[in-house]
């Protein structure tokens, strides 16, 4: 018993450290996001940072800030979107679907 239970948690610590590495690597992936027929382009990274937005000036228009605004924001929340689908399907590559196996409450960072 004391054997299966030694390469029991040589598993564990494996896929800790490839969870660790996976975690590392969603900075590196990265997704794009549009709005108003691509007046505002917004990247992110799976880890949900914004990288960059790129402002069309024909999207800035002094008579509607609001509109304007309308677009940033959906743009932003269409990139952060991808982000987390992205990371979600990045992790479980890893996990091999496992995080959806585990108890309620017990959560592990990025699954």
């Amino acid at each position: 018993m004391k054997g299966g239970m030694g390469g029991l948690m040589k598993q564990v610590q494996k896929m800790q450290r490839d969870m660790a590495k996976a975690q590392e690597e969603l900075a590196d992936i990265e997704v794009e996001a549009s709005s108003g027929g691509g007046m505002v382009n917004v990247r992110a990274n799976a880890k949900g940072e914004i990288l960059s937005i790129k402002i069309d000036p024909e999207a800035v228009d002094p008579e509607d800030v609001e509109m304007f605004e309308d677009l940033v924001l959906a743009a932003v929340n269409e990139a952060l979107r991808k982000s987390s689908d992205v990371a979600g399907e990045h992790m479980n590559k890893v996990t091999g679907g496992m995080a959806g196996m585990l108890p309620p409450g017990m959560n592990i960072p990025g699954l």
